[in-house]
């Protein structure tokens, strides 16, 4: 986990149980140049507490919000369909652009997060110079390129 402090807010929140897909896509993010903050939480539950602001996350504001959430599917605790159906269904979080970036390429999955809302969907590439590529990729797109309603 990154440091927190109220003077510097979160802009990237990845949520990733995969320490070493975890790894590759921070590294990925600073080579592409996209310094912002991260913030890496290893399941759905605490992902949730803290974009809601709720338990170890009690002190942040929930006006505070990452740019982006790049969103693993397959999470220890709360999966990532429920973690992206409450973020999605809450007036408060429903703006933030949502990224699955998994392992999954099951249909069903793909459908669900679209019916959900998730912004974007993508197969995380097996292939270590794809997988940087596409991370870095998105980082630029969401972070530097679009222009959320939320900015």
């Amino acid at each position: 986990m990154t440091d927190l402090s109220s003077e510097q807010p979160v802009f990237i929140l990845l949520v990733e149980d995969n320490s070493a897909d975890a790894e590759l896509a921070i590294r990925a993010l600073r080579r592409g140049r996209i310094s912002n903050q991260i913030e890496l939480l290893p399941d759905g539950a605490e992902a949730l507490d803290f974009i809601f602001c709720r338990g170890e996350y009690a002190n942040r504001l929930i006006s505070d919000q990452p740019k982006i959430i790049l969103l693993d599917l397959k999470l220890p605790k709360v999966g990532g369909l429920e973690v992206l159906r409450q973020l999605k269904s809450d007036p408060r979080t429903q703006m933030i652009p949502i990224v699955v970036l998994t392992s999954s390429a099951q249909d069903s999955d793909v459908i669900e997060s679209y019916k959900l809302g998730v912004n974007s969907y993508i197969v995380k590439p097996v292939d270590f110079e794809q997988f940087n590529k596409a991370v870095e990729q998105l980082g630029f797109y969401w972070v530097l390129m679009n222009r959320s309603p939320l900015a």
